[in-house]
């Protein structure tokens, strides 16, 4: 193929690409001379429009003159006309020029790039003819090489001296982008449509004005919707579950209750079949009419019932399965299907009430004709005692039990008669049941309860059953947050117990989070802690929310409220109970307040001292807290043993290690002192923000100053026990203590 038919398909494709027409354009004469190329488009060639198209005058040699091409242009036309005299076909003579210079192929890619719309092809290239059409009557050699010569002499064009230049790869490079972004997946989302696209379409194509989003964010907004269409189906689901259970429980009622009926009246009516065969014919087929009734009316109510939930169960395997798929463009296509699906399933109403009730009318029997046969008839006998079930395991809750019970007789049965109290309680409550089971509700949690039920008929009631002992599960504990004690690696959770009464045992549930995010997942559980108190291994640098249950034999306790636990460093808390009267512990640290110090009636308060002691550390490994400070403040800071004396001052005992600072009329002074032994220290520059490290494994507790990294001071002393952190003030004034602070690099000593 020539490179000017190379040219025209480059420049035709990318025309099409864009969603543009290629419209002709007269280059101005400067344009010729910087630029030495004159582009137009091919649809002009063969026509006398192409003609209007070129400059008056061309630059450069070996180009033809206006005139010649005019010239050219009233031959060509002579011979048409000529030929069309002749009996030649102009249309055939075009379609085999077409063909002749691989017009034809250059129609089948636009036809392929239009996506197979061959109406906008036809108007722009003219149809080729077979090759049984070329060989019409009257054409002669001669014709064939005046066509010929007029299509060589049309392949001449302006262009000649740029058309190997880069037409070829223009057309390759256009036609592999087609090709590229033809096989591309979408990687947006249609709002308007509902189906994934290419950013190329919103572009050019037919979705140029609808509204797109990202495809992520349309797939998480799709996610979001079928979570809670999940959700919905979730609760439909559990309620259908209920109601279904309650719908079998009332069939297998009232089939026993009619049962039973049916047989007492075949044993009564046997001894006088004779005088009351048509009245009892008559009753027969009427009760046996109401049974169907009823049987029929809950069958398929209880049928109804097992589709819809079917179809619950099945629209959740799907959704599940449709939210685990990867794929994002499938996941759309199927999302959308699978939303409005839920949605119209969601929209039906279920029908949850009952269709019939269980009762059954009492019929009499018209007897008056035959009253002394009926009088030596053996009335309904009273029912047999009931058996009640044991607890099961999840018919329990903190304030709630559901009792269940059995009949192992035919014995017509009216209704039951449920009593209850509690173990170590002699008041007693008595409900009626028409069913064969029961919910207790407004009970207290983790409390034992005696049930004895009996069964009731016209007769009479039955022996009550034997007694059995139901309990309620726990109350959910509190996670005494001031308590909490952590580090990088550990955390000492306490709490306390909701109950009155012991629990067996309990669970604390560990959820971690990221970025702080609000989620209920729990990672890991921890089970069968016997005491208030647990020591967990946790992750550093990670933040955890933590959950406590209480279990007995009722089951679990709903969870305690959660507390955030983070572990960038070692967490503690003052603790009140050993502060001095005249401390007040505040939100960031504590102050003195001017009161007159009370009699001391507690020996865990400090009475001389006006200090406190925090929570114990009892983690192995480095511990790093800072105590910022004023300038005419003097403190006492360091650490202490629990058993330090409270009628003493810190750092005056074998029992505590404290960094001291008190203000001369010389200089401030600074104390490190241990047995009230203290070195020769001098510090030049007061620090105002105290590091203190304690380092379990290699016996040190060394003394910082925070703002310029510099070391104070370290007592090498091997801690027998686990040490608290101990604050003392000596003139009023504010430590601040800071905690959950990562052990600094600069604080590692040689």
């Amino acid at each position: 193929m020539s490179s000017r038919s190379g040219s025209r398909r480059g420049y035709e494709t990318s025309d099409q690409l864009t969603g543009h027409s290629a419209a002709p354009a007269v280059p101005e004469s400067s344009e010729i001379e910087a630029g030495g190329l004159i582009f137009y488009h091919m649809d002009l060639y063969g026509s006398k429009e192409r003609f209007d198209i070129f400059p008056e005058e061309l630059s450069g040699q070996g180009e033809r003159s206006l005139g010649d091409t005019r010239r050219e242009s009233a031959l060509s036309s002579e011979k048409i006309q000529h030929s069309q005299e002749a009996g030649y076909d102009l249309e055939k003579e075009v379609a085999e020029l077409a063909k002749m210079y691989g017009l034809d192929e250059d129609r089948e890619k636009e036809l392929e790039l239009l996506g197979g719309h061959p109406e906008m092809v036809e108007s722009r290239w003219p149809s080729a003819r077979t090759e049984k059409q070329r060989g019409l009557p009257g054409e002669t050699s001669q014709d064939e090489d005046e066509s010929k010569a007029r299509a060589e002499d049309n392949a001449e064009s302006p262009m000649r001296s740029g058309e190997g230049l880069s037409s070829s790869g223009i057309s390759d490079e256009w036609n592999s982008q087609a090709v590229s972004e033809e096989e591309e997946s979408g990687d947006v989302f249609c709002s308007t449509c509902k189906i994934p696209i290419r950013a190329f379409d919103k572009l050019f194509g037919e979705h140029k004005d609808h509204e797109v989003t990202k495809l992520p964010n349309a797939m998480e907004s799709e996610k979001e919707e079928i979570h809670k269409n999940m959700c919905k189906l979730e609760e439909q689901i559990a309620q259908m579950e209920n109601f279904a259970s309650h719908l079998e429980e009332i069939f297998i009622t009232v089939e026993e209750n009619f049962g039973r009926q049916e047989e007492n009246f075949e044993v009564h009516y046997n001894d006088a079949v004779q005088v009351l065969a048509q009245k009892y014919e008559e009753q027969l087929e009427a009760l046996g009419e109401e049974k169907r009734q009823k049987l029929e009316a809950l069958y398929g109510q209880l049928v109804s019932c097992g589709e819809h939930l079917d179809t619950c169960k099945e629209l959740t395997d799907r959704t599940q399965e449709l939210y685990l798929e990867n794929d994002k463009a499938n996941f759309m296509k199927a999302a959308i299907t699978m939303v409005d699906r839920l949605e119209e399933f969601l929209k039906k109403e279920v029908d949850l009430e009952l269709s019939t009730v269980p009762d059954f009318e009492e019929r009499v029997i018209d007897v008056s004709e035959v009253e002394q046969l009926m009088n030596s008839i053996n009335i309904i006998p009273a029912p047999c005692a009931p058996v009640i079930n044991p607890q099961a395991p999840s018919a329990a809750t903190g304030t709630s039990l559901r009792v269940c019970w059995s009949l192992f007789s035919d014995d017509t049965v009216e209704c039951y008669q449920l009593c209850y109290k509690t173990v170590s309680n002699e008041r007693q409550h008595t409900l009626k049941v028409k069913e064969t089971y029961c919910t207790i509700t407004n009970l207290l949690p983790n409390t034992q309860y005696e049930f004895w039920v009996s069964a009731l008929n016209a007769t009479g009631i039955s022996p009550p059953s034997e007694r059995t002992v139901y309990v309620t599960a726990p109350s959910p504990p509190t996670i005494n947050s001031k308590k909490i004690r952590s580090c990088e690696n550990a955390a000492l959770v306490c709490w306390e117990s909701g109950d009155i009464n012991p629990v067996d045992s309990y669970t604390v549930e560990l959820s971690k989070l990221a970025d702080e995010e609000n989620g209920d997942t729990i990672t890991e559980s921890i089970v069968g802690i016997p005491n208030c108190e647990v020591l967990i291994h946790l992750q550093p640098t990670q933040s955890y929310h933590i959950c406590v249950r209480a279990l007995n034999l009722g089951g679990s306790s709903e969870r305690s409220d959660p507390v955030l636990i983070h572990t960038t460093g070692t967490y503690f808390c003052l603790n009140e109970d050993t502060a001095h009267p005249l401390l007040a512990i505040l939100d960031d640290g504590f102050t003195i307040h001017p009161e007159s110090v009370p009699e001391y009636t507690t020996p865990s308060v400090f009475h001389r001292c006006i200090g406190i002691l925090g929570s114990l550390i009892p983690f192995p490994g480095k511990h790093y807290w800072e105590v910022e400070v004023e300038e005419d403040t003097e403190y006492r800071i360091g650490v202490a043993f629990e058993n330090t004396p409270r009628h003493g001052y810190l750092g005056t005992n074998n029992s505590s290690w404290c960094m001291r600072h008190i203000i001369t009329p010389s200089r401030h002074k600074y104390e490190f002192l241990h047995s009230g032994m203290t070195p020769d220290i001098r510090i030049t520059l007061p620090p105002r923000r105290i590091g203190i490290l304690l380092d379990y494994e290699n016996c040190r507790l060394s003394f910082f100053n925070a703002d310029i990294a510099q070391h104070l001071y370290t007592f090498n002393s091997h801690f027998q026990h686990y040490v608290h952190p101990c604050f003392a003030l000596e003139t009023p004034g504010i430590l601040r203590i800071r905690t959950g602070i990562a052990v600094p690099p600069w604080t590692a000593l040689p």
